[in-house]
């Protein structure tokens, strides 16, 4: 299995090369050379796999030669054996055809463990083989930072270094992340937006001599081996609502796209999906485009959702690759007008195309917590106002009521406690497992939101390690 950039002057990489270079060294990122493909014969055999197996059944078709299975199977063993749910991704149903899958019983309480653990598990895999010492840059809009924080900390082959908006985060996703007291652990507070940290970890791997001189590797969905570990879950819900006899729709809360488009994924490897709903709050930079084909920018503004808070989403570009048939001359051509003016336009021909498989729908601040409030009131369930919004969404814009829709889940309500209990009355608290965090000692140095500035502090850390 290669991989190839989504911007066509990169090198062609393994999987593992892949997973310790994240972005191309174009610009672009990195997508399989074709979609591997599950026959319906295989999908009947995994439906009576445990999790960690069927882990192991997916990311073989990503991985081709490059890891064996019983060394996959040791990862998966390790990277969901903190999970809490012995399902580890278990659906609830709200209502007729409608679930929420809960990706949340890992161990930062967010759907970025799905990822991330099995990331760490790699990470240490390839980085032991090759004996290398790497420098691991990311930035988050709220989960993705504990997550790959809890999944590297302590490593011996890692240095961590990850950008955090200062003040749009909640306080426990703050604290999920300042709190690990590991040495090889960074956690830089910037004075920007979320858009702002993305920029300068792309920048930073896009300056070639400091990418070589750091030893530069990614934890953010740019990397291929998030998005391929995400696939599973999608797998795992259609499996269990009847795939792949039935076919099957899911709706995803989305920020940097990178969620729904592992669905995608699976949808060209076989798997009967009928629809994607892509779910926005008033930062609606998605919503805009699937309504009139264009990608628009538009200033961040904080909300009750602040890990949607985004208005670059990077793994669009994966999917505009497909759209444009593979041409990366057209998708440097999109990238490069984004940069330039912060607006592209696709065909009407694309954009009908693209509209056939996904929807998308928006929310404000106060119909989040009407749809959080709604769902406590009629179905006793106390949700995030992330997850709220997939369910908002789902409702709002399914293609066809007889197909059953998952909602991803993706976030436990006790990150969001405050939102919860304005909109709910309710209290939503921390599982005991980490509600130390709300009390220990946080580790965090402020930043400016400056490149140079954050490069002097990754030097400095590394030349310190």
């Amino acid at each position: 299995m290669n991989y190839v950039s989504t911007r066509g002057s990169a090198p062609t990489l393994d999987f593992c090369q892949v997973v310790t270079t994240g972005l191309a060294t174009d610009g672009g990122l990195y997508v399989p050379e074709s979609w591997p493909s599950v026959s319906d014969a295989e999908m009947e055999l995994w439906k009576r796999l445990s999790y960690p197996q069927l882990v192991v059944e997916v990311m073989a078709k990503f991985v081709g030669s490059s890891i064996s299975r019983d060394e996959l199977q040791a990862m998966a063993d390790r990277a969901y054996g903190s999970f809490t749910h012995p399902a580890i991704a278990p659906m609830v149903q709200l209502e007729d055809k409608l679930w929420v899958m809960e990706l949340f019983h890992g161990p930062t309480l967010a759907f970025k463990d799905f990822a991330l653990q099995f990331l760490g598990q790699l990470f240490d895999h390839i980085l032991a083989k090759t004996g290398e010492r790497r420098t691991v840059v990311g930035a988050t809009s709220g989960d993705t930072g504990s997550a790959a924080i809890e999944a590297v900390r302590g490593s011996k082959y890692i240095d961590m270094y990850m950008l955090h908006p200062e003040g749009r985060v909640s306080e426990v996703q703050r604290r999920q992340m300042t709190t690990i007291p590991d040495a090889n652990v960074h956690n830089l507070s910037v004075k920007g937006d979320f858009d702002d940290c993305q920029g300068m970890v792309k920048a930073m791997f896009n300056d070639l001599p400091f990418r070589d001189e750091m030893g530069l590797s990614a934890v953010n969905s740019i990397n291929w081996a998030r998005v391929a570990a995400q696939v599973v879950y999608y797998f795992r819900a259609a499996l269990t609502l009847g795939a792949p006899d039935k076919p099957v729709s899911f709706s995803v809360p989305s920020g940097n796209f990178g969620n729904v488009f592992a669905g995608y994924v699976a949808k060209q490897m076989g798997l009967p999906i009928q629809q994607f709903v892509v779910g926005s709050n008033h930062n609606d930079i998605l919503t805009r485009f699937f309504a009139n084909g264009a990608m628009e920018a538009e200033p961040v503004t904080a909300s009750l959702s602040p890990s949607m808070d985004i208005q670059v989403s990077s793994n669009f570009e994966r999917l505009l690759f497909d759209l444009a048939g593979r041409d990366a001359t057209q998708v440097q051509s999109w990238m490069n007008g984004f940069s330039e003016s912060g607006r592209f336009e696709v065909t009407a021909e694309q954009h009908k195309k693209v509209c056939a498989l996904f929807s998308a729908h928006c929310l404000s601040d106060e119909e989040t917590k009407a749809e959080m409030h709604r769902l406590f009131e009629t179905s006793e369930y106390l949700i995030d106002p992330h997850s709220a919004i997939g369910v908002a969404a789902a409702r709002a814009t399914r293609f066809d009521e007889s197909t059953a829709m998952v909602v991803l889940g993706t976030a436990h309500p006790a990150k969001f406690p405050d939102a919860v209990l304005s909109a709910t009355g309710q209290e939503a608290k921390l599982p005991p497992r980490v509600a130390h965090i709300m009390t220990a000692q946080e580790r965090v140095e402020p930043v400016d939101n400056d490149l140079e500035s954050v490069k002097r502090v990754v030097r400095s850390g590394a030349n310190r390690g």
